[in-house]
C-alpha cells in the first residue's frame, strides 16, 4: 500500500469560478492538457495502473486568496473543499481524506473553513501557501492558524508559490529560463521555513506539525550552511548571533529537523537520499506532485516510488515512508 500524501486536484467547480474570476489566468490554458488534473475518470485510470495506490488529494495552484477579495475567497474555499470532499466520498478507497485549502487573505474565514472541513467534511489537515499574495507566513495575523492546527494536532501542508514576475536580477521585470520554478521554488519552502523558525513559531507549538513539498527545499542540501551561520563565521565562541537575537531557543538545526517531507523530487534517488538522511525516516512521507509530467502523472509518480525503493534501508522504514508515517500524522 502506498499513501501519496501530496499530489493536486482540480475540481472542475473551481476551474469554472477561475474561469469567471480570472479569465485569462495561465492554469485555463495549462489545465486542459492534463486531464488527470480535473477528470475523475482519467485519474482513477491512472491510479488503478498502481497497486495499491491511494492519494490525499490538495487543490492545485493557484492559491485560493489570489482569486479574489477577502469577501469572495471564503466562499471559494468551500467550494474547492466541497469538491475535494465529495471525491473523497465517492471513492474512499483511492482518495480517503483531502487537504483543506484556505482563503488566506481572510484570517477569520479560514478558522470557520478549518472547523468544517475537518469536522465536516473530513479533512485531515490544510493547505497553505508560502507567502500571502507577498505576506510571510511568520506574519503575526496568520498565528491563530497554526495555533489551531496544533491544538487539533493535525499537520499543515506548506506549497511553494513564486511566478515570473519575480525577477532572477533587481535590473529586470521577470524571471528568465523558468528560474522562478526550477530554483524559486526551493527557495520558496526554505525562505518560508526558516521565518517560521526564526518567529518563535515552534517555541510557542512544539508539537506543530508541518509537512513541506518538494523535501524541504534547499534545507537538506544546505545543512552545513544553516549551522553556521554568516554572523557567525565571525565569532570566536560558536554563538549564531542572528539566532540569539531572535529569541529561538534552541540550536537552528534542531528547528528545521522538525519539519516533516515529503519525496516529491521527481523521482531522482541522489536528492531522496539527501533528504532522507537529513530528516530521517520518522519525518519522510511518500508524495508525487501527480499529475505534472509529459505522463500525466504516471512519470512522477512511477520514478518516486522507484526512488524510494532505492533507498538503502529496511522493509519497515520504506513501509513507514510509504504509508505508515502518513496515516500516524494524518491520524487515519
Amino acid at each position: 500500500m502506498i499513501l501519496d500524501v501530496f499530489n493536486h486536484f482540480m475540481p472542475r467547480s473551481v476551474l469554472e469560478q477561475l474561469e469567471r474570476r480570472v479569465p485569462g489566468h495561465i492554469a485555463l490554458t495549462a489545465f486542459p492538457k492534463l486531464p488527470t488534473l480535473w477528470d475523475v475518470d482519467a485519474r482513477l485510470r491512472m491510479l488503478d495502473e498502481f497497486d495499491g495506490m491511494q492519494q490525499v488529494l490538495s487543490l492545485a495552484n493557484p492559491p485560493i486568496e489570489l482569486l479574489g477579495p477577502p469577501e469572495l475567497t471564503p466562499q471559494l474555499a468551500r467550494i474547492a473543499n466541497d469538491g475535494l470532499a465529495d471525491l473523497c466520498a465517492r471513492y474512499p478507497d483511492r482518495f480517503p481524506t483531502f487537504t483543506a485549502s484556505m482563503p488566506m487573505n481572510n484570517v477569520e474565514a479560514c478558522l470557520e473553513e478549518t472547523a468544517r472541513a475537518i469536522d465536516t467534511l473530513g479533512a485531515r489537515g490544510i493547505q497553505m501557501f508560502t507567502n500571502v499574495a507577498g505576506t510571510p507566513l511568520s506574519a503575526p495575523e496568520f498565528r491563530p492558524l497554526f495555533q489551531e492546527m496544533a491544538r487539533r494536532d493535525l499537520p499543515v501542508w506548506v506549497h511553494p508559490i513564486r511566478g515570473p514576475q519575480h525577477a532572477d536580477y533587481t535590473t529586470e521585470k521577470s524571471s528568465e529560463n523558468e528560474i522562478w520554478f526550477t530554483f524559486g521554488w526551493p527557495y520558496e519552502t526554505t525562505a518560508c521555513m526558516t521565518r517560521l523558525i526564526y518567529s518563535g513559531l515552534f517555541d510557542e507549538l512544539p508539537d506543530l506539525k508541518i509537512i513541506t513539498h518538494h523535501m524541504g527545499g534547499m534545507i537538506p542540501y544546505f545543512a552545513g550552511k544553516i549551522t553556521l551561520g554568516f554572523e557567525q563565521i565571525f565569532e570566536t565562541d560558536g554563538t549564531n548571533p542572528v539566532a540569539q537575537r531572535s529569541g529561538i531557543q534552541r540550536p537552528p538545526i534542531e528547528y528545521y529537523r522538525k519539519l516533516y517531507a515529503d519525496t516529491a523530487l521527481n523521482g531522482n534517488l541522489s536528492a531522496t537520499r539527501c533528504g532522507h538522511d537529513f530528516f530521517g525516516t520518522a519525518h519522510c512521507l511518500f508524495a508525487s506532485d501527480a499529475p505534472f509530467d509529459s505522463e500525466q502523472g504516471r512519470a512522477l509518480m512511477r520514478e518516486t516510488i522507484n526512488a524510494v525503493n532505492g533507498l538503502e534501508i529496511s522493509a519497515a522504514e520504506r513501509a513507514a515512508i510509504f504509508e505508515g508515517n502518513a496515516k500516524t500524522l494524518l491520524r487515519l
